[in-house]
């Protein structure tokens, strides 16, 4: 198994059809223990006792730097050590430019970036007291192609955050031994998108799709664990697309 004996930290992995569950079932699968953190404290418990008894699930609001704190020594009390961070929380709103208000930006960049910050923070100077460790960090295609389906422009602002911050980060701690990478999803059919694609839509972005459909949680969950195993021990910096193809550049 890819992930025998690693510990990992999955933020926002609560929703039933979302990414950050997907992934810490695959995580599971691969032989990790796995910490669900998620706003709600009780659906982060239920989500990782799905997953079975040597998981745990802790509430954290990822935009709070004392709840980041506090959940992350939870987990290290727990498990003994984090080699793996997956900074997946993140929120979205489709809202026009000129629309945007200052609590719209502030509630959106402090989620999607300053939520990756302070978990990070919290990480970092355990990973780098035993010299290793690997954050994953999660942007969107939005970041990349200046706009989504079902985001405003401060999201993909805060997307875009992410990857200048992840590299920074990479920079940073590598010589510490720490790996840090973001993936840009496409569309992904999960919670968030549920209901809210019509046919029409729906037969206009595949036709912009060269692999010809919408993606999956699990889609994104692999690359995660590929990032997450020894498979990936001499990539760190990058940022990876899983969008089928929407954008090749």
């Amino acid at each position: 198994m890819l992930l025998s004996d690693k510990t990992a930290i999955i933020s926002g992995a609560a929703s039933p059809r979302g990414i950050g569950l997907a992934t810490a079932r695959r995580f599971a699968a691969e032989g990790a223990r796995v910490a669900i953190l998620d706003i709600e404290a009780g659906a982060a418990a239920d989500a990782a006792a799905t997953l079975g008894p040597t998981h745990i699930g802790l509430g954290c609001n990822v935009a709070d730097k004392a709840s980041c704190e506090k959940a992350v020594g939870s987990v290290i009390d727990a498990f003994g050590a984090v080699d793996v961070l997956v900074n997946n929380a993140g929120i979205t709103q489709p809202v026009k430019f000129l629309d945007i208000s200052s609590v719209d930006w502030d509630r959106i960049q402090d989620v999607n970036l300053k939520g990756i910050l302070f978990l990070s923070q919290a990480v970092i100077p355990h990973m780098r007291a035993r010299k290793s460790g690997s954050i994953a960090c999660m942007s969107s295609v939005s970041a990349q192609r200046g706009g989504g389906i079902f985001g405003g422009p401060h999201y993909s602002a805060a997307k875009a955050g992410v990857l200048g911050l992840a590299k920074a980060m990479a920079r940073e701690f590598g010589p510490d031994g720490i790996r840090v990478n973001c993936v840009t999803p496409g569309l992904i059919g999960t919670d968030i998108t549920a209901g809210k694609l019509t046919d029409e839509m729906r037969a206009k972005i595949l036709e912009g799709i060269p692999l010809g459909r919408l993606g999956d949680a699990s889609d994104v969950a692999g690359i995660y664990t590929f990032l997450a195993s020894d498979l990936s021990a001499y990539v760190t910096g990058a940022v990876i697309d899983v969008n089928g193809g929407m954008l090749i550049h």
